[in-house]
């Protein structure tokens, strides 16, 4: 090897390394590794750019808007709505979650249905009486499995077929997958049915009761100005919250705990009220009282731009194990924290002196910008905002609905490549104001579409220098390897890297050594491929390796060990169910 490819060798092991350990953003880390690719000339500019201009990227970008029409429409709550219905037992329940879930995630984004489904969820076990614990994971692995049973239902189904376009001249079809990907949702959802109430906690979910993850104590103070100051509890409205309770009153240096309704309210009182994200909103609303974190008045923002949001702390959050007051948490996001939760727990005392770790939920105060702009970034597991002025526009879902339809149609059918159909469903769910501009703009990902188009470099790289026909002949410890034991490690060793780094980095750095080892071994390289592609996307024991386990986490209440209790059998059982089928479908 040259020194171009030691380089790139080098250049991808300090991505991995960095993925792993590093607390920098993704796409930092990958656009830096573009940089320096294309800075030492292993990659011309235009190289080293491709990925930008890649038909499978594109296409992604253009499905996020096709996705948000769906969700502004409030299409996925009325198709849930309809089918989820009412479980008679946990296994019955399980079974309701998985078919809605794998069906619509095979046909959009997976992170957006589990999104829009969690609350639905929730509620409905709620009713049912059934924990969520029981049901969230279910829903997560759904909504991986139905991904993979089109192109489109995943991002990393679409950039393997970009990298096919490009680098082979192959493309697939929208139901290319599906001679895989349905026998793969059968049997893994046959798993679930049988081992899911048996493998998962009995455990509330953060978000099912008023004292757990979602639990928050809200201080607010009493206007000297204001209409409440004389007035007893009762009369000021505080005794009838739908969402909380008033569990304390501070009064100077006095606590009033246990107040009674005919306690007469002074200026300047403390009130602390417990109860759900919702409590906040309907305290917002009464005129005479007014936050007692003093960050709120402190930020620049107007009281028509703000809005309530939650966020849970990621494990690329810039501050972990600092106070709020050290990681200047205000002035970075311009969001003011206005409590915090932990474990199942509303965590008490001066907010500034809390530190925050991975899985803290914030309530926060903030701009209408915010959960746009930092729904999909590391540094939270999960953005939504509580008090949406817009709600969904619920008489044009089956307008999204039918655009979808008729996407799917052209290209299934051929008339359309996925590309052009994504860019007319996106036209016509803007034309039809399914959605606007500006929230079409909000919903395109910027950080995912440059972490994949980044990653494309390192593929090219890997390429160009030799160095994954290197790795392959490495892998190939002699010629009589027979191709379904090279299969084999192709597929475990992509979903070890999916496991520890993100999915679609991990399906383009393995996709230049699937296509060398068949090259190497002088067969199809088809088969080498979909097992990098479905690799990437079974993603079911470690709760940081796909984007869905993630979102669950907390409103299931979930710990790591729940992931590997459950996810470890069902990646045993995706991964023998696919390394079997994968030659039969596409031959060596």
């Amino acid at each position: 090897m040259g020194y171009e490819a030691y380089l790139t060798l080098t250049v991808v092991v300090g991505v991995l390394v960095a993925l792993v350990s590093s607390r920098l953003a993704t796409d930092v880390i990958l656009m830096a590794a573009m940089a320096t690719l294309v800075i030492t000339g292993v990659l011309t500019p235009a190289e080293g750019l491709a990925g930008f201009s890649n038909p499978g990227v594109m296409t992604i970008a253009t499905l996020y808007i096709v996705a948000a029409g769906l969700k502004e429409t409030g299409a996925i709550q009325w198709i849930a709505g309809r089918l989820l219905g009412q479980p008679k037992n946990v296994r019955h329940g399980i079974m309701k979650v998985i078919a809605p879930t794998a069906m619509m995630s095979a046909f959009m984004n997976n992170t957006a249905v589990v999104a829009m489904f969690i609350p639905s969820i929730q509620e409905w076990s709620r009713r049912s009486s059934i924990p969520t614990s029981k049901l969230l994971i279910p829903l997560s692995y759904a909504a991986i499995l139905g991904g993979t049973c089109t192109l489109i239902g995943t991002s990393t189904n679409l950039v393997i077929d970009g990298l096919l376009q490009s680098a082979l001249d192959t493309r697939l079809t929208m139901f290319s997958l599906a001679w895989l990907g349905i026998p793969l949702l059968l049997i893994g959802g046959t798993f679930l049915f049988f081992f899911a109430d048996r493998l998962l906690p009995d455990r509330d979910g953060g978000i099912d009761r008023l004292g757990n993850v979602r639990e928050y104590s809200v201080d607010v103070h009493i206007d000297e100005n204001g209409p409440l100051c004389g007035k007893t509890i009762e009369e000021a409205g505080l005794r009838s919250l739908s969402y909380g309770y008033l569990v304390e009153i501070h009064r100077h240096e006095r606590l009033l705990p246990a107040v009674s309704p005919d306690t007469q309210l002074l200026a300047g009182d403390e009130l602390v009220f417990v109860g759900a994200p919702e409590c906040a909103r309907e305290l917002r609303s009464i005129h005479g009282l007014k936050p007692a974190n003093g960050d709120v008045d402190k930020l620049k923002l107007a009281n028509h731009e703000r809005v309530l949001v939650e966020a849970v702390i990621g494990p690329e959050f810039f501050g972990l194990d600092q106070t709020i007051k050290e990681s200047r948490f205000r002035t970075r996001f311009q969001a003011a924290i206005l409590s915090v939760s932990r474990n199942g727990n509303r965590i008490e005392g001066k907010i500034g002196d809390i530190r925050l770790q991975v899985g803290d939920t914030l309530l926060l105060e903030t701009s209408q910008d915010f959960v746009g702009q930092y729904r999909s970034r590391r540094d939270f597991l999960l953005v939504s905002a509580i008090n949406d002025s817009t709600p969904p526009s619920f008489h044009k879902a089956p307008i999204a609905l039918y655009i979808l339809l008729a996407m799917v149609i052209a290209s299934a059918s051929g008339l359309l490549s996925i590309l052009q159909s994504a860019f007319i469903a996106a036209g016509l769910m803007l034309a039809t104001h399914c959605i606007s501009i500006t929230k079409a703009r909000r919903n395109i990902d910027l950080t995912v579409i440059t972490v994949i188009a980044a990653s494309f470099s390192l593929g090219a790289a890997m390429t160009k220098t030799g160095v994954a026909a290197t790795i392959a002949s490495w892998l190939l410890i002699n010629d009589s390897i027979p191709p379904w034991v090279v299969l084999a490690m192709v597929y475990l060793l992509t979903a070890v890297f999916t496991e520890i780094i993100t999915n679609n980095a991990a399906a383009i750095l393995m996709f230049p050594i699937a296509v060398s080892l068949a090259e190497q071994l002088q067969v199809s390289y088809m088969p080498f491929v979909i097992a990098v592609m479905f690799a990437a996307s079974a993603s079911f024991v470690i709760p940081l390796g796909y984007q869905t386990n993630l979102m669950v986490m907390g409103p299931g209440g979930y710990k790591t060990s729940d992931f590997v209790a459950i996810g470890l059998p069902m990646s045993i059982v995706v991964a023998t169910t696919s390394i079997f089928l994968i030659p039969m479908i596409w031959a060596f």
